[in-house]
């Protein structure tokens, strides 16, 4: 099923995507509302980012090339950080470039939406708490994250964090294509079976450090190939089995 956040005329709420209908869930889905009679048409200009999260935590340097690429070791563990709720925005949006950076990039990821409270789950359980997938681009001001190392302030401007188009909750995550595409150019190309820590091991370390709540979303690292956006540019993060995530760039007024 294919579950998106849809707003016509001002009214905006959950719907399950079915061709060009679209069913309306009679409240959160993520606290347990039902489909309802309602149906309406849809097209993608109605498309809202599809998560509404506590939280975005993040992996870094799960896939081994993106890791040389940046000149980073393979960390013995997953490695963890956060970028705010207020980085999102949805499919058709425009991530804007600040002023306090030079350098920002794009990082297509898939993205693991929980769907229900859990803590220190074990790794054999840990699928049982996903929603669905959805992609994902946690974009970065690299300047800022290799002068300040850490990570916060280089990955939480506003529009950081591209989500949609919408939550497939029927899927495999072991073996996706992943490819990011900048003005029609492949940059990014990779498969989630290239991950270091695959997923039940990313949910079950992050549930160790800290309750997961349902809306949640883990995004699981990036492939090689990451690289500049600026304005004017469109970027398209593509995730086999989910669909296609399309973004502007514009400059900060």
């Amino acid at each position: 099923m294919r579950v998106a956040v849809l707003e016509k005329n001002g009214d905006r709420g959950w719907f399950a995507l079915e061709g060009d209908r679209a069913r309306r869930f009679d409240g959160d889905p993520f606290a347990g509302a039902r489909l309802g009679s309602i149906e309406i048409a849809w097209s993608s200009a109605d498309l809202r980012a599809p998560v509404r999260p506590s939280k975005i935590v993040c992996v870094g340097r799960n896939y081994a090339a993106h890791a040389k690429e940046l000149g980073n070791e393979v960390p013995a563990e997953p490695l963890l950080f956060l970028k705010p709720p207020s980085s999102i925005i949805g499919p058709g949006e425009a991530v804007v470039v600040p002023k306090e950076s030079e350098r920002v990039e794009h990082e297509a990821e898939l993205g693991v939406v929980i769907g229900r409270r859990v803590r220190r789950v074990a790794r054999e359980q840990a699928m049982s708490v996903v929603y669905g997938y959805t992609c994902a681009c946690d974009v970065t001001a690299r300047d800022i994250q290799k002068r300040e190392v850490q990570f916060t302030r280089a990955k939480s401007f506003d529009t950081f964090c591209p989500v949609g188009p919408w939550i497939e909750t029927d899927l495999d995550p072991s073996d996706l294509a992943v490819r990011c595409t900048v003005d029609g150019a492949v940059r990014q190309d990779g498969r989630t079976k290239q991950m270091i820590f695959d997923i039940p091991t990313l949910i079950a370390f992050a549930s160790s450090v800290m309750t997961l709540e349902p809306g949640d979303i883990l995004l699981t690292g990036t492939p090689s190939g990451v690289g500049p956006l600026v304005a004017g540019n469109r970027a398209v993060i593509a995730i086999e089995g989910i669909g296609e995530l399309g973004v502007g760039v514009v400059g900060s007024s």
